[in-house]
């Protein structure tokens, strides 16, 4: 049986790491996406981290395109605005405010856009974590702005190309005059417990910290939206989810989002490129090599998640090393850090809001797709109440 919502289609039969006809090596087992993830032997491959490499020397790249030492000391460092613990007792009343205003506007009977209220809640709490407060009127409009339904490729060979390098410059401009400016200098004045004091502690200029808010602009803000729409997607639409969702504790409702996420990862592979030869299960991955993991691949992988792999079935047993959320959150140095505080946030908001009396789904969403990261894009599910 197989309930996804959105099919990217399931693994071929044979080996779990291959190369493909154009050169590029892919891993769809779990055992072996794992592996590889963890292997210090691979550095970050696309997620633009080519427009990065004409980065100056002087300034610092983010930290999704750091490898090595370097990477893992800032990720010890900043891990503690991750915590399970530190989402809830930092957060959490954050989660609580906004979710409350979005589910508010659903109890006044409007037809509303759910990537709407989604995307709120996100930019909301992950600035929350970021520090990027007081910022000035709109900063969800920028961030739309900046992060476009239909993405171009930037150049200077067409005048498409060169529209999407205007855009960029435009949306880059926007949100370091609209958000972390004032950020910045409010940190400065006064500095907080939060990611942007941590990065001015160190020394960061304006640009770096205006890079490492994108970074997790994107990471935190839009996949978090589109999680909490497909999720929401498969309990209206599954009564017994549903009514299943709505009486549980808090813990148990968790188990029921991550089994949606491992079935519906919101970013479906990742890219690495070898740096020395890696050796996985039977294969050798030669030094220079770009590999595609594919995490919707090896999420449905029998030997860890067992039988039924495409069916949601919360706290499914697993062997050993199986996640409940698969590898939807990756793996590795590069493991998403800010899992819990995104689980937790989507709980919140969903939970108030499917608990709201007479709430429907009134129309489905469209599905889109981001080619470079398999990643599905929801928009239209509208909801009422009433």
């Amino acid at each position: 049986m197989n309930v996804r919502k959105v099919d990217r289609g399931a693994p071929g039969a044979g080996c779990p790491v291959h190369r493909t006809p154009d050169g590029t090596w892919q891993v769809d087992g779990y055992a072996a996406a794992r592996a590889f993830l963890r292997d210090h032997g691979t550095v970050q491959a696309g997620l633009g981290v080519e427009t990065t490499e004409n980065f100056p020397r002087r300034i610092r790249r983010p930290v999704l395109y750091r490898d090595g030492p370097e990477h893992r000391e800032h990720r010890r460092q900043t891990a503690r605005f991750f915590t399970p613990r530190r989402g809830d007792e930092a957060y959490r009343a954050v989660m609580e405010r906004v979710a409350d205003e979005q589910v508010a506007l659903v109890r006044e009977g409007r037809v509303v856009d759910l990537a709407d209220l989604s995307f709120q809640v996100a930019v909301d709490v992950t600035s929350a974590v970021l520090g990027l407060t007081g910022s000035k009127p709109g900063i969800r409009r920028r961030l739309d702005y900046f992060f476009p339904e239909e993405f171009g490729k930037p150049g200077f060979t067409s005048l498409r190309g060169l529209y999407w390098v205007w855009r960029q410059l435009r949306g880059w401009s926007a949100i370091y005059f609209g958000d972390v400016r004032p950020a910045v200098r409010a940190r400065r004045a006064q500095p907080r417990d939060d990611l942007i004091s941590h990065l001015l502690a160190e020394g960061r200029t304006s640009a770096e910290i205006l890079g490492e808010c994108l970074t997790f602009a994107a990471a935190g803000m839009v996949t978090t939206r589109e999680f909490i729409v497909v999720a929401a997607w498969h309990l209206f639409t599954d009564d017994e989810l549903r009514s299943r969702y709505l009486a549980a504790e808090e813990p148990e409702r968790l188990l029921v989002l991550h089994e949606v996420l491992r079935l519906e990862p919101v970013i479906g592979h990742l890219k690495r490129r070898t740096t020395r030869d890696v050796r996985v299960g039977d294969v050798t991955v030669p030094a220079g090599a770009l590999v595609r993991v594919q995490l919707d691949h090896a999420n449905l992988d029998t030997a860890v998640v067992g039988e039924h792999p495409a069916a949601v079935c919360p706290g499914r047993r697993l062997a050993d090393g199986g996640s409940s959320t698969g590898l939807s959150f990756g793996d590795g140095p590069h493991k998403c850090p800010g899992s819990h505080v995104a689980m937790l946030e989507s709980d919140v908001f969903l939970h108030k809001l499917l608990s709201l009396e007479g709430i429907r789904m009134v129309r489905p969403p469209r599905i889109a797709f981001k080619d470079e990261i398999a990643g599905y894009e929801l928009r239209g599910l509208q909801v009422t109440a009433g």
